[in-house]
């Protein structure tokens, strides 16, 4: 599991493309003074297996349904990436759940300056902005943000100086993609209150609202 809070920008120095997918190698420095070979690492928002590691960097196998789904099919060399070790259970809570389990890929709209923050612009599939709120939380290429506006199938965030500058969001080009994933807990929820998922059918829309819950 991890956070959404990126702790250091990685360099896609080769990419190995097979048939089973990809061996992916990112060049890196400050996460790896503790991490091993099996441990997880957050790969622009995609959780991805240390199988190699040397004293600059670390390598991952690809799977292909990862590539399918996520912008790895766009990696390129020279590629900056944000990283994240998987969270420790005594450590603090900066963002919001990630499982680095990617739902899909949305678009980069624009940028729009205001001031000390910038606003994002991004479009998003229907299966992943179902799952979005006013003020609820969104992961980003692995980034933790709160989603400043909501319009159909475009979101906001608003980005300050310290997370554009520690992350590669500010890199993003006009209609490049970016790795969503969506708050956990919604998709829990949705589980809960669908009558036909829920075999018990204890749980409704109609017992949470007559309960105060909705």
């Amino acid at each position: 599991m991890f956070t959404g809070i990126v702790e250091e920008l990685g360099i896609v120095r080769s990419i190995n493309r097979l048939s089973y997918g990809a061996f992916v190698f990112v060049e890196c420095h400050m996460i790896l003074d503790d991490l091993k070979i099996g441990d997880s690492v957050s790969v622009n928002g995609v959780c991805q297996t240390v199988v190699k590691l040397e004293n600059n960097g670390f390598a991952v196998d690809v799977s292909q349904e990862t590539i399918d789904i996520s912008t790895f099919k766009y990696l390129e060399t020279g590629l900056k990436v944000n990283l994240e070790r998987a969270m420790k259970a005594n450590g603090r809570f900066g963002g919001h759940i990630v499982l680095g389990h990617v739902d899909g890929t949305g678009k980069f709209i624009k940028k729009i300056n205001q001031g000390v923050f910038e606003l994002y612009y991004f479009s998003t599939p229907d299966e992943i902005a179902r799952y979005m709120i006013f003020k609820g939380s969104i992961c980003v290429d692995g980034i933790s943000l709160t989603i400043a506006s909501l319009e159909d199938n475009v979101f906001s965030v608003a980005v300050i100086p310290q997370t554009s500058a520690s992350t590669n969001l500010s890199q993003l080009k006009c209609g490049d993609y970016i790795n969503l994933e969506s708050d956990i807990f919604a998709k829990y929820i949705e589980k809960f209150v669908s009558k036909s998922d829920n075999t018990t059918e204890k749980i409704t829309y109609d017992y949470l609202k007559e309960h105060g819950f909705m």
